[in-house]
């Protein structure tokens, strides 16, 4: 009948937001994200205080600044909206029939939501972030995913070694929801004994039999030993690349700019000038607690990163990969429609940038404390990683000159002024919304030039001095009228 083609019309022009929605997400995404053949579901497997959720959200946040959409399912958060207050570990045992099927229940929610991610928001991978260690689970996911057409890869986590699991004990989850009194004997004696009613039923990947038909990665005591057993495709190698390089002991890596340059104060962008007298006034070494100068020094290969790290006067190790956005003459209207997807003819736009800077961030996850010495689109880069900031905020994270950023493992970040002031050649996002560009070949057109043209000059708009807190984040644009208001802030 013609009422069964009857279609409200809030309904249709829901149906169209959405399917709108779904294509502008399709347009930001990368050159990885077309590798992805099928929706991917990672799923993460071992013991309680085995890093799982430390790699899920690193996983997480390295995918989606690579341009491949992804999410985690941590069912922790779903036992919790289940069974409200934890009480103790007696809830992990496995003869507690009640609590085992709320588990169960809670696992079969977030798989629906997982699906729904997958087929209605346009994510094409999830992270179910779980302990996963019966074979039975396993089972579960694995016919979940070929009902859906959904790959699915294992992440296992082994650790045998008592102070790295008593540390992460205490690192984390002590702060967890579980423990609101925070009593660290108290949670320490209650998460080994969690810990021990997994034990009883947790059966690892079996490599040599039983799931040596599946794709996964195995990791042994925090990144010693792998073993890789049968990767599908490309996103899956881009996956076990990333988990064989990350750092999981505790280190820190300092971001900074280059010292103020003559074309800093011109107001240039482009080009390879010296350091003003201020620019190289910044970094002469001094002997307080936050001194740089300790650490293994990474500049670009441009003279005034070279510069810079000079007037540290230690040795440094040159990264042309670092060097700044190849960028030429054009009108900032342009750039301004789609500044991420924008890319300068004969150069390169944001998304060609994170692609080049991938294998810094390799180096910098498998290192100890580092200093890179860098310039502003470069920074926004690699800061937009460690923050976990998308395409839209990345291009317009303030990243001010003199100033060094401390990062750590678990995403803890502080900014340290060096007390010698620099001009200001941060532009804020435009106000103004742009009518779209007429053909999206114009942001992501073919490189017209060699990218060793000689680069020409723009004039930035007349800049104003600005402080940024460490209490916020830095693609917020918090900007402060004086000195005075940064009293959080840390200067050498």
């Amino acid at each position: 009948s013609m009422s069964s083609f009857h279609v409200d019309n809030g309904s249709a022009n829901s149906a169209e937001a959405k399917k709108t929605e779904l294509r502008m997400n399709e347009k930001k995404c990368s050159w990885a994200s077309y590798m992805t053949n099928s929706p991917t579901v990672i799923v993460m497997i071992g013991l309680p205080a085995r890093g799982k959720t430390y790699m899920s959200k690193k996983l997480t946040r390295y995918l989606n600044w690579i341009g491949v959409p992804t999410k985690v399912f941590n069912l922790g958060v779903y036992r919790r909206e289940a069974v409200g207050t934890y009480k103790s570990y007696d809830f992990f045992r496995h003869d507690n029939e009640e609590a085992m099927k709320i588990r169960k229940q809670c696992a079969l929610v977030a798989l629906q939501d997982v699906k729904a991610y997958l087929m209605k928001e346009g994510g094409q991978i999830a992270v179910f972030d779980a302990t996963n260690t019966t074979r039975e689970r396993r089972d579960l996911i694995l016919s979940f995913g070929k009902e859906n057409a959904f790959k699915v890869f294992f992440v296992e986590s082994v650790c045998d070694d008592p102070e790295v699991i008593a540390a992460n004990i205490m690192e984390v989850k002590v702060s967890s929801p579980d423990y609101p009194e925070r009593h660290r004997e108290r949670v320490m004696d209650d998460f080994l004994k969690r810990i021990e009613c997994y034990k009883v039923t947790y059966q690892p990947l079996d490599p040599d039999d039983y799931d040596k038909d599946l794709s996964f990665i195995k990791m042994m005591n925090v990144g010693r030993r792998f073993l890789v057993n049968r990767v599908q495709d490309y996103i899956q190698s881009k996956i076990v690349y990333y988990l064989m390089n990350i750092h999981v002991h505790s280190h820190s890596i300092y971001l900074c700019r280059h010292g103020e340059s003559s074309h800093n104060i011109e107001g240039r962008i482009g080009g390879d000038s010296e350091l003003s007298h201020r620019g190289k006034a910044a970094f002469i070494p001094n002997q307080s607690e936050q001194n740089v100068s300790r650490f293994p020094v990474r500049p670009a290969n441009l003279e005034e990163t070279i510069q810079t790290a000079e007037e540290l006067r230690i040795p440094y190790e040159q990264w042309k990969i670092l060097n700044e956005i190849d960028a030429v003459s054009e009108p900032f209207a342009l750039r301004d429609q789609d500044k991420y997807h924008y890319r300068y003819p004969g150069g390169e736009s944001y998304q060609d940038l994170v692609q080049r800077l991938e294998p810094v961030i390799m180096e910098l996850e498998r290192q100890g404390n580092v200093l890179v010495v860098c310039h502003q689109a470069v920074m926004r880069c690699l800061l937009a990683y460690f923050l976990d900031k998308g395409a839209e905020d990345l291009p317009y994270m303030k990243c001010p000159l003199h100033t060094v950023l401390k990062l750590t493992p678990v995403a803890k970040w502080k900014c340290f002024y060096l007390n010698v002031e620099a001009v200001n050649t941060h532009r804020d996002r435009p106000l103004v919304i742009y009518t779209p560009l007429s053909s999206h070949d114009q942001v992501k057109r073919p490189r017209l030039y060699s990218a060793g043209n000689q680069p020409c000059f723009l004039l930035l708009p007349p800049h104003q001095e600005f402080y940024v807190s460490f209490k916020e984040s830095l693609c917020e644009g918090i900007a402060f009228d004086s000195p005075e208001d940064t009293g959080s802030c840390v200067r050498f």
